[in-house]
């Protein structure tokens, strides 16, 4: 993080280690705590714990340094020292429920190791295989299992995971429900926040009714290291001379006020990123808006079949009043950087990123993975600061002065929402690009973000 505010800390909770499927065999504690490092995130996520042999490591290789805060036992010199740990881990609920099949996912965080300990004894003793995956698939119903959480102990915290993904998620077109009082029942109240998934931001969230008065988060979901911080949650320390606590972190998802910690901001995918952001049909390579999707009823226009509906017509269903991005309130500061504010005051603004290495990979006309991208990429990090700071922070000028005109062009660009959105549809991933050719060098007198 910048110097000039260090009650800000960036969080990334929503992850997963080598023990979870489709996940980069290097993801440990070592390469987690590496590329939170590099990314500028001071509160990360430890993943899986509910898999009995990573359990393990996270209690030999942690510390607890503030109550429900862990660090490393041994940290490597080029890991932050002042990098703390939550335990936390994405679980999986497929059950039937009103004659159809559900698919959920939630982020479940734990105060202490020992609460992981006596929750691990009840899924297991409910037959669910803790060692097939560190993402484990259990046939308990959300309410079944806020209660037995809850039973073991009052301070997990329980976060609907990626909201709107069709096929995972509390409110997915394929698997999902209409409402939290549908999915959770009597303990939807106690369902205090939701983190947004990649291909919806806050803007979209606003104005459905039941998430007027819940939190929005967040987190990016990495299966490798160069994915964390694709999206997190930035706080804010309430009083600075205070330590910082699990209390502190979950009472800031609950708004309570005694809480250290406040939700500052956001920071965002483009949705159209997302792989689930428009309706269509991979096969027939067709993907359409929303108007398109209403004329055609939801009909394919090419094999005549329904149309896999995606996140984008999702919200609309339940939120006929969502509001285009041309009529939020916009406003941007000296350095070009814009964030949206939303139409409630007490709502959190959000920030929209492109990661560092595709926007060196688009400057350099190569790929995120070639060699050329990897050690530029490298050579900012070391020199200039954190990706965070460096996509936020960094005053373009700066970047100018070395050398770097076309990245201060191209984050002017993106801080500005000056962007090239090809937008993702039925599982293919969108494409945001930025041409800094015709934007002129930031001048020394702009500033940065905050």
């Amino acid at each position: 993080m910048p110097n000039s505010d260090n009650n800000l800390i960036i969080a990334d909770l929503h992850l997963h280690s080598k023990y979870s499927r489709a996940v980069s065999q290097s993801m440990d504690l070592a390469e987690i705590s590496l590329w939170a490092t590099r990314k500028g995130i001071r509160l990360v996520g430890t993943a899986d714990w509910t898999h009995p042999l990573w359990f393990r490591q996270l209690s030999t290789e942690l510390v607890e340094k503030e109550p429900g805060l862990f660090a490393l036992k041994s940290p490597p010199p080029d890991v932050d020292p002042h990098l703390r740990f939550v335990l936390t881990v994405e679980v999986s609920n497929i059950y039937s429920q009103n004659g159809r099949t559900r698919r959920i996912h939630t982020v479940l965080f734990s105060p202490s190791l020992a609460t992981i300990k006596k929750v691990q004894h009840e899924l297991s003793g409910r037959g669910v295989n803790l060692t097939s995956d560190g993402r484990p698939i259990m046939g308990l119903s959300m309410i079944e299992l806020a209660e037995l959480l809850w039973s073991i102990d009052p301070d997990i915290f329980i976060l609907p995971a990626h909201i709107w993904t069709p096929w995972f998620s509390l409110y997915g077109s394929a698997s999902g429900f209409d409402s939290l009082e549908e999915c959770f029942g009597r303990y939807a109240d106690r369902i205090t926040a939701v983190e947004t998934g990649l291909s919806s931001d806050p803007s979209m969230n606003w104005s459905v009714p039941e998430l007027d008065k819940r939190v929005i988060v967040s987190f990016s979901d990495a299966h490798s290291g160069p994915k964390l911080g694709r999206e997190a949650t930035v706080f804010k320390r309430k009083y600075p001379g205070r330590h910082v606590t699990y209390h502190d972190l979950t009472g800031a998802l609950k708004k309570e006020s005694r809480a250290n910690l406040q939700v500052a901001f956001t920071i965002e995918f483009f949705p159209e990123e997302g792989k689930y952001h428009l309706s269509g049909h991979r096969n027939c390579q067709v993907r359409l808006e929303p108007a398109e999707v209403d004329k055609l009823r939801g009909v394919c226009p090419k094999c005549h079949k329904k149309l896999t509906i995606r996140v984008l017509d999702r919200v609309r269903h339940l939120s006929p009043n969502l509001l285009p991005e041309s009529d939020l309130p916009k406003v941007t500061s000296k350095s070009g950087a814009l964030l949206l504010y939303p139409p409630q005051k007490d709502r959190p603004p959000f920030v929209s990123i492109i990661p560092l290495l595709e926007v060196v990979a688009d400057i350099e006309k190569t790929s995120p993975q070639s060699k050329k991208a990897q050690e530029k990429y490298d050579r900012l990090i070391r020199t200039v600061g954190t990706e965070f700071e460096i996509l936020l922070f960094t005053d373009l000028s700066k970047l100018a002065g070395i050398g770097e005109e076309s990245l201060a062009q191209a984050l002017e660009k993106m801080r500005s929402r000056k962007v090239r959105l090809d937008a993702g549809y039925d599982g293919v991933f969108g494409k945001i690009t930025v041409d800094a050719a015709d934007t002129e060098i930031p001048g020394a007198e702009q500033k940065t973000l905050f």
